[in-house]
């Protein structure tokens, strides 16, 4: 597996973990960094809500030194509002970089003219881009998606590293496909062709031959991995093998997956994590796929606390079965 330089950070890998919405906490990067990631990033996160002192949206950058290298993402419309707001995190968390989102398609952020909503105004990002490596003395990159016209979304691309970016994610869709369709690998590759700062390819990489193709033919220097991730993190040593190797991984036995599972309830313990709704989500993420998922969904989805959750997942797998994969289920009983 090739590594990637971005900027004065030299990762062992190239491999990125994409910045999502309720999904990349600190423990679900902490999985992700054990099956091999080389880059994590934290949620994204509003420039407005740090600048207004939000509690909840800073502590989206929580990070602890067995994550490192982390990045922060960060969204927002206002140089000076993004600038002051990637100063303060800068000094309160210190990543390795901070990121500046240009992709997101979601409704309430393009809305405000933020995410992909700025890909409508090549100027301001290019001022936003600017007013924020001059404020940092960290690496600084960008997460775009592609317009409809190629060389609009190349003169971007170049509007943005321009500014001072040191590498550039690019989503092969656009705003208005969101996640469906297909990622235009043609336009990353002429992204990648018409830059000289390393291109991080994005989108429809969901295992490990559909990484070695998007990487092929785009000729990126590194991948990003999103969804595919979700509930599922062994998904970078799967990928990191087969890059290395050509050889495909066997699949997790089911109580692997489980034990992921726990090693998550534990790290969010460990870190005061733990709450309701974000296990809620998880117990369904990770047990995606298994025998009897779709009741073991509905199931969960009528659970009114924690502990219900925990017992539905105990009571996927016997005891012998957890023990023959080294899981002890009293290591990860809840408090």
């Amino acid at each position: 597996m090739k590594s990637l330089t971005i900027g004065k950070l030299k990762l062992k890998g190239n491999l990125v973990l994409a910045p999502m919405s309720d999904v990349t906490n600190l423990p679900f990067r902490l999985l992700s960094k054990k099956y091999g990631v080389s880059l994590v990033f934290s949620e994204m996160t509003s420039s407005e809500a740090v600048v207004r002192n939000n509690p909840k949206s800073i502590e989206r950058g929580f990070t602890c030194n067995d994550e490192r290298p982390m990045g922060i993402q960060l969204m927002g419309s206002i140089p000076e509002n993004m600038a002051r707001s990637a100063h303060f995190l800068q000094g309160r968390y210190r990543p390795e970089l901070i990121d500046v989102n240009f992709g997101c398609p979601a409704q309430e952020v393009t809305k405000n003219g933020c995410g992909s909503g700025l890909l409508k105004k090549p100027e301001l990002i290019g001022k936003i881009m600017e007013q924020l490596s001059q404020t940092l003395d960290i690496p600084l990159t960008a997460k775009m998606r592609v317009l409809d016209d190629p060389g609009e979304t190349l003169k971007i691309a170049r509007i943005i590293e321009k500014a001072g970016a040191h590498a550039i994610t690019v989503h092969g869709r656009t705003q208005k496909q969101g996640y469906s369709g297909r990622s235009d690998l043609d336009i990353i590759r002429s992204i990648k062709k018409g830059l000289s700062i390393p291109v991080i390819a994005n989108g429809d990489i969901c295992d490990e031959k559909s990484a070695g193709h998007v990487l092929e033919y785009t000729e990126c220097d590194g991948l990003m991995i999103g969804r595919a991730a979700i509930g599922y993190p062994y998904i970078f040593r799967r990928i990191s093998h087969y890059l290395d190797k050509g050889e495909i991984l066997p699949e997790q036995e089911k109580c692997e997956r489980l034990g992921d599972f726990f090693e998550y309830v534990a790290l969010c313990q460990n870190y005061d994590l733990l709450s309701f709704n974000d296990l809620k989500l998880n117990a369904q993420w990770f047990t995606r796929g298994m025998e009897d998922a779709k009741k073991t969904r509905v199931e969960i989805n009528k659970t009114q606390n924690i502990d219900s959750i925990m017992k539905i997942i105990y009571g996927l797998d016997d005891a012998s079965q957890i023990n023959s994969c080294k899981i002890n289920e009293k290591q990860w009983k809840l408090k």
